[in-house]
Formats: structure tokens, C-alpha cells, sequence
């Protein structure tokens, strides 16, 4: 059995092209050496394409980044090396990419032909190839390449929950605005649970997964759309989520695993939520950088309030992520410390204040019903939040 696609070589047939005309990246794919020089032999008319060669189909349905990642303008596939396996890549070529897939045979069959076209084929060519054809199927590509490609998908929002002090009810908001958000704004939104080595976030959802954030971690060389979207979990909010792992999993977190999920994810979601906790061992991935929102989640009491200062001050750097404050459990009849010392010790006022309701969050925690559900002061507040992202206009309105 092939171990996966083996690049043989990159092959350039450029010569300055007609003026408007554009340098094409094509794949070949085929096991079989004599069809593979055939092909390129006749790839060879055209003068304005670079050629990769591939000796063998890839072995699994997650190891063929090359074409799901949008490499290539072009694929072209030989059926007859495995026609089984070559129509099954020209089905996930055609659903995850934007390339043109073209196949060839030596067989003129009809019902071959049909299959193929239903597949996602747009040019099924026999061999030996005629004069020209597969210059004019290039042709082709070329136009659909101009034609279907759409501009680039701009990054979705990342939005992360961060605390100084562990016990602080940061999964909790962090589940709850995630769940808000995605019926505030109708769009596609993920809430990813870094809180290893065990979380909460499945669990006060009450979601059941298979698989968890440390599949996508250990496998980040197959991480893709394909990929990530067969670990998530879903919520009937139409939220999905990147569990962490039900039983104690012990993994150390790299910058680099973490950043490819976080890019990988944002290609495919309008909103980002993380529930990082307080991983501040996480500083240099994308989590804080300026492209992300942190949500500080805070406490009224000395320690929290000594440690978030401290945080504050080094996320305020430049080119730091934005920043707002959320005072959590906030009760105003019961402060021991004063407004105005609180405010000193974060620096500023706090964005939000998420009231205290204890028998809520229980009562949520114990049957796994979002308390966004119900028209709570807690449950106003959180909504607010996740009001502010998706309409922001409305956010100083609806602030507390």
C-alpha cells in the first residue's frame, strides 16, 4: 500500500506568457511511471505552467494537504493505477478545494466518464493524448481559476477567556458567551477548550465527544478544514466545540501546535471563543497577540486584583491583544473593596461586571443548560457581551 503522495520533482514549462496570461500550478498524480512521463510530455505544449509530479495517490482521506490547502490551480489524476482511490481523491479535491480536476485513462468509457463528471472531474482526457488537448483543457482551467476563486476569507474573530487566578468562573462565561454569540449573529462559531489537563467546557454543556483538542494537537502536520471538523462536538445552539479530553491527558502545549489550530480554525469560523484559563505559559502564541480580544476575567479580592494588575501591565504592551476587563460574580451590596480601589488596581474601569447569582450557575453546572436560556440578570449581561462583538454599534448602549 502507498505510505502517502511522494513528490518526485517540480518541473517548470514557463516562457514569458501572453500579456493577461498567468503561470499555472499544476499537480500530477500517478503511480505509474510510463502514464506520468506520457503526461508530462504532453504538459510540455503548454509554456506557461509549473508541474509537480506525485508517484502515488495518498494513502488516507487526511493526507492530501497539497490539494485541500488550494497549492495548486490543477490536478490531474490518473484513474487507472486505482480507480477507486483516484475517484475518491477527485471527490475531496473537488468538495475541500478550489483547484480544477482533470483525470485521464486510457479507457474511453462512457459509465467511467459519468462517474468521474459526478465526482468533480471537469475534463476527462484518454490516452494517448491528441495534439493540443491538454493545452486546451489548461485553457480551461485557467478561466475557471480567474472566474471561481473567490477573494481571500478574512480571518474570524478570535476571542479568548484568560484569568489570573484559577476558580474564577472563567469557563463557565467563556461557554456561555460562546453559546450566546452563536445565536446573536448567526454565523459560524467555535469555542475551543485549551483547559488541559482536564476541562469543563463539554461537560457544563453537556456535550459528548469522541475526540478532543489533544487529537488536534498531536496530529498538527494533518491539521486542516477536513480535520479539525471531524473532532468537533455540537451544541444545539448550533455552537461547535473543541472538547478537552474527558480522562486526564498529560501533553505539553507548543506555541507552534497551539498558532496552526488557532489559523486553521479562524479560515473556517466567523467567531473564535477560547476558554484558555490561566495559561499564561501560552503568551507567545497568537492567543495574545493584537489580533485577538481577551476577555480578563477578575474577582473582587486582593490576590486576583494583585495579579491582574500585573497582567494588565504586560498585556497593554504594544501590540498586544485588545483588552477588556470582566469582573466576575460582581455583588455591589457585598464589596469589601471599594469601587475606587478596585478601579486603581486594574488601572481602569472594568468593561463588565457579570452579576453574582450562585444558585444560576449551579442549577446550569448540574443540568448543562446554558444560562443564556433564561431571562436572568446574569444571563442579560453575558448577552451583552456577546452582543458587543457581533453588533458593535449597539456595545456602549448595552454595557452595564
Amino acid at each position: 500500500m502507498n505510505s502517502g503522495p511522494t513528490t518526485a520533482r517540480v518541473i517548470d514549462i514557463v516562457e514569458p506568457p501572453p500579456v493577461g496570461a498567468g503561470v499555472l500550478s499544476v499537480a500530477l498524480i500517478s503511480p505509474d511511471e510510463q502514464r506520468r512521463k506520457a503526461a508530462i510530455t504532453a504538459l510540455g505544449e503548454s509554456r506557461s505552467s509549473q508541474i509537480r509530479e506525485f508517484s502515488s495517490y495518498p494513502s488516507g482521506p487526511d493526507e492530501a494537504p497539497w490539494t485541500l490547502n488550494r497549492d495548486f490551480d490543477a490536478v490531474i489524476v490518473d484513474l487507472d493505477s486505482d480507480p477507486e482511490r483516484a475517484l475518491d481523491l477527485v471527490r475531496r479535491i473537488h468538495t475541500n478545494g478550489l483547484a480544477t480536476v482533470m483525470v485521464y485513462s486510457v479507457k474511453s468509457d462512457p459509465d467511467l466518464m459519468r462517474k468521474c463528471m459526478r465526482a468533480g472531474a471537469r475534463e476527462f482526457l484518454t490516452l494517448p493524448f491528441k495534439p493540443g488537448a491538454v493545452v486546451e483543457a489548461l485553457a480551461r482551467a485557467s478561466f475557471l481559476r480567474s472566474a471561481d476563486r473567490p477573494p481571500k476569507k478574512a480571518a474570524g474573530k478570535l476571542l479568548v477567556f484568560f484569568t489570573a487566578k484559577g476558580g474564577s468562573g472563567v469557563t463557565t462565561l467563556a461557554s456561555n458567551f460562546a453559546v450566546s454569540l452563536a445565536q446573536e449573529s448567526r454565523q459560524k462559531t467555535l469555542l475551543i477548550d485549551l483547559g488541559l489537563p482536564l476541562g469543563g467546557v463539554a461537560l457544563n454543556l453537556g456535550i459528548t465527544t469522541e475526540y478532543s483538542i489533544v487529537d488536534a494537537l498531536q496530529n498538527i502536520e494533518r491539521l486542516d478544514a477536513g480535520f479539525l471538523s471531524s473532532l468537533l462536538g455540537k451544541h444545539g445552539s448550533g455552537l461547535s466545540v473543541l472538547a478537552a479530553p474527558s480522562e486526564m491527558a498529560s501533553m505539553q502545549l507548543s506555541d507552534e501546535a497551539v498558532d496552526k489550530l488557532l489559523e486553521v480554525a479562524r479560515q473556517q469560523f466567523s467567531y473564535v471563543v477560547v476558554d484558555a484559563g490561566s495559561k499564561l505559559d501560552l503568551r507567545h502564541t497568537h492567543l495574545f497577540d493584537q489580533s485577538a480580544t481577551i476577555y480578563l476575567v477578575v474577582q473582587v479580592g486582593l490576590a486576583e486584583l494583585r495579579n491582574s494588575n500585573r497582567l494588565i501591565s504586560m498585556l497593554s504592551a504594544a501590540g498586544g491583544p485588545k483588552l477588556e476587563i470582566v469582573i466576575n460574580r460582581y455583588d455591589s451590596q457585598a464589596l469589601e473593596i471599594a469601587e475606587e480601589q478596585i478601579t486603581k488596581a486594574l488601572t481602569r474601569p472594568a468593561e463588565w461586571k457579570i452579576p453574582n447569582d450562585y444558585a444560576a450557575v449551579r442549577l446550569m453546572q448540574n443540568t448543562a443548560t446554558p444560562l443564556i436560556q433564561d431571562d436572568l440578570e446574569i444571563s442579560r449581561a453575558i448577552r451583552q457581551m456577546a452582543r458587543s462583538v457581533c453588533v458593535p454599534s449597539a456595545a456602549p448602549a448595552l454595557r452595564p
